[in-house]
């Protein structure tokens, strides 16, 4: 392994909250090691994970820590790269002795870690990932936070359906929650009787223009961009290019960042995503984005809303074990239903997320509004 390949996040400019004074000095701090990618093609939302993480690490420590003892967050850089966050884990669980582990971000990382912690018995919350074939193999660890990558456009495709659309075409990159985004876009799409005039993956070496001008001569009215933030701008961008723009363009994940708009300025105006969580005043959701944006300058996302909760999830499940026994805890975390900043936390008996449920969003006038659910909508859906 070649020098430099770990960089220990905890000396990152966001990574100093002081730990309460009121330890003991002898308290053993709890040590929760996790790898993020901080660099590479999820920094955006990994760097709001590890923003989320440090802000509970500094509250639990400011009310005292878990059990008497403070906690400690030690978080790694992986470039998102799925070998280099195995040897992060490796090393956080044979080197380091962490306690406990949180999970990376993405589907991708995660099920490239996910061997580690079960061969290891360390639970995993899956606070950056919700690929479907995460659980397909009956992991005994892993524990989801988001509903199943293959539910996310389900809310956009009823919008489509209520608004008499007929014609979607879908795109894909070539990763696991994008992969398993599309099929079930396309299972869902059918269901509701929506006629899906194209399916094609965005891989590396695909022209996201020439696949813009297949998706134009489909006649499509919609377009379901199954990736992460880099393939909604690109796919946007390609529509720019050849000057035609769909009825309705939806992308999963990324537009829900601010990000999305930066890069695009005006032209991110009426795409519709997906949001794991949006500042709806919530339990404890004001207070959290309050402290968020005045500790970091910036609104959080629903990324860091996620970190966030998981570590209050994981808070509430070392107090109920009495300690660190990580069967215990894995035990609760199959059994816990509770609210945290995001909603309800509770899993069936798979390890799969039963209670949290997406929002739609949409930029209008360079701000996020909710669309649906009706019940939450901030907005009415606004189509070209």
């Amino acid at each position: 392994m070649t020098k430099g390949v770990f960089k220990l996040v905890l000396f990152f400019v966001f990574s100093s909250f002081p730990v309460s004074a009121s330890f003991a000095s002898s308290a053993e701090p709890i040590r929760i090691g996790l790898s993020l990618g901080l660099t590479g093609k999820y920094a955006p939302m990994s760097d709001q994970q590890i923003k989320g993480f440090r802000l509970w690490e500094r509250d639990v420590n400011k009310r005292g820590g878990v059990l008497g003892r403070p906690v400690k967050v030690i978080a790694y850089d992986d470039g998102g790269s799925p070998q280099k966050a195995r040897e992060i884990y490796r090393r956080l669980i044979l080197k380091d002795k962490v306690d406990l582990l949180f999970a990376p971000y993405s589907s991708e990382i995660t099920e490239a870690v996910l061997p580690i912690a079960e061969e290891y018995g360390y639970p995993l919350l899956a606070s950056g990932a919700s690929a479907d074939r995460l659980w397909q193999r009956g992991p005994k660890y892993l524990f989801g936070m988001w509903q199943p990558a293959s539910k996310d456009a389900v809310g956009f495709l009823e919008l489509l359906v209520l608004n008499g659309f007929k014609k979607v075409a879908i795109v894909y990159a070539d990763d696991s929650f994008s992969l398993d985004a599309a099929a079930g876009a396309q299972k869902w799409a059918e269901r509701f009787g929506l006629n899906i005039v194209l399916s094609e993956g965005l891989g590396k070496s695909a022209n996201a223009v020439a696949l813009a001008r297949r998706i134009r001569a489909a006649s499509s009215q919609a377009l379901i961009v199954c990736g992460h933030l880099d393939e909604a701008v690109t796919m946007r961008r390609a529509l720019r290019e050849i000057n035609w723009y769909p009825d309705a363009y939806y992308s999963t994940s990324g537009p829900a960042l601010r990000t999305y708009y930066e890069r695009l300025g005006a032209e991110a105006d009426l795409t519709f995503s997906s949001s794991r969580w949006e500042y709806d005043g919530g339990p404890g959701c004001c207070e959290f984005y309050d402290s968020f944006t005045d500790t970091y300058k910036k609104a959080p996302s629903y990324h860091a809303a996620t970190a966030y909760a998981a570590g209050q999830i994981m808070e509430e499940a070392i107090r109920k074990a009495g300690g660190l026994d990580r069967n215990r805890i894995r035990h609760i975390l199959s059994a816990t239903d509770m609210l945290t900043i995001m909603g309800r936390y509770s899993v069936d008996r798979t390890g799969i997320q039963m209670k949290q449920f997406n929002l739609i969003i949409q930029w209008q006038k360079g701000k996020k509004e909710i669309v649906w659910p009706q019940e939450a909508r901030t907005a009415k859906p606004v189509f070209r």
